[in-house]
């Protein structure tokens, strides 16, 4: 088989033992797994160290910042962000591999299916979601948002074949906590830019949302499961404006 690049999985980690042994699992064919570690004490670091992690210790920075910080910690120029929730498919894992032996761009982009409700999502916002989590750390790097964080490259991202598959929370009651914490960074974040008071986005972003997703992206699709996801989603877009206007009048 021709060689390919070395490559360094990167991911950053706090409190994820449940999931993240799945991950890990489908990251041995990577020559190194480094994980930025902010405080976990739920046997997330020891899970980590059983597969050969390189683990560091990095008190909370942002989404961001943390993962800048993960991928500078790496020995090889060759990085794949990965959340500890997520794992790559076989058919993944072959594209990436054989995009390495002679990669034509400098970053790559794949399809994340989210699995929610016991469900992999193909339709509305659930698919294809497509991810930026390869590429060439001296092209490229993870931008200082504290959350929605992105990748910001200058040149032609690549796709590849193969979905990342994210297991997002089957609990409902821990999937809503995620997305109100998740909302309330957003909203801080938009007024620390200055972003004004946005009413009529309160009142018809939800609207246009399900619109767009559920009828438009054949949400209707995936069932039960694919309209309560965009649902929440449509009232997470509610409540970050709603969370704007509350933090501008403190």
């Amino acid at each position: 088989m021709t060689e390919r690049l070395p490559l360094s999985a990167v991911l950053i980690t706090l409190n994820c033992v449940g999931p993240l042994r799945a991950t890990l699992d489908s990251l041995r064919f990577c020559e190194e797994i480094v994980a930025v570690d902010s405080g976990s004490t739920d046997g997330t670091i020891e899970l980590l160290q059983e597969f050969g992690a390189k683990v560091i210790v990095e008190e909370w920075r942002g989404f961001g910042p943390q993962k800048q910080f993960a991928i500078d910690q790496a020995a090889h120029d060759w990085v794949l962000c990965i959340d500890s929730d997520e794992i790559v498919s076989m058919e993944l894992r072959a594209s990436i591999e054989t995009a390495l032996i002679q990669p034509a761009f400098q970053f790559y982009e794949f399809p994340r299916s989210n699995r929610f409700l016991g469900r992999y999502l193909r339709h509305g916002e659930g698919y294809p979601d497509l991810s930026l989590r390869l590429f060439d750390r001296r092209q490229a790097r993870w931008s200082d948002d504290i959350v929605h964080e992105k990748v910001i490259t200058l040149g032609i991202v690549g796709r590849l074949q193969g979905d990342l598959l994210h297991h997002s929370e089957d609990n409902i009651e821990i999937y809503l906590a995620k997305q109100n914490r998740y909302t309330t960074l957003a909203a801080k974040a938009l007024i620390e830019e200055g972003a004004q008071v946005p009413f009529a986005k309160l009142l018809f972003s939800p609207f246009f949302r399900f619109i767009k997703f559920y009828f438009l992206r054949g949400g209707w699709l995936d069932g039960t499961p694919g309209l309560i996801h965009i649902l929440i989603g449509c009232f997470n877009s509610f409540a970050k404006y709603a969370k704007m206007i509350e933090f501008s009048r403190r």
